[in-house]
């Protein structure tokens, strides 16, 4: 299942998840964003129940965005325990951020 994050869920949904979380801040307006949005979307049914996997688009939640330091997108950022753990900037190949992801359960 894919998550829709914003400004009224991050806290419950995010900081206070009892899984890893993997939050892609995207918007619809970009390019890179809308190349991964396949491969998330892939991420949230291949870790479903281990991982929560969610977008949050940064045009309506910016105020989100800027607390975590969201500069350009696709940002994918990796929350444990509440805390930003890992980060990725970009499009990457979708093997680098099932690494990535797979480590969070590690």
């Amino acid at each position: 299942m894919e998550y829709k994050f914003d400004s009224k869920n991050f806290e419950e949904e995010v900081l206070k998840s009892d899984v890893p979380v993997l939050v892609d801040f995207y918007a619809d307006w970009c390019g890179p964003c809308k190349m991964m949005a396949p491969v998330v979307a892939k991420f949230a049914e291949e870790f479903d129940g281990k991982v929560k996997v969610g977008k949050i688009n940064v045009d309506d939640n910016g105020e989100i965005a800027q607390k975590y330091g969201v500069m350009s997108i696709p940002n994918f950022k990796f929350f444990k325990n509440g805390e930003v753990v890992d980060n990725i900037v970009g499009a990457v190949n979708p093997d680098m951020l099932r690494e990535k992801v797979s480590n969070l359960l590690g």
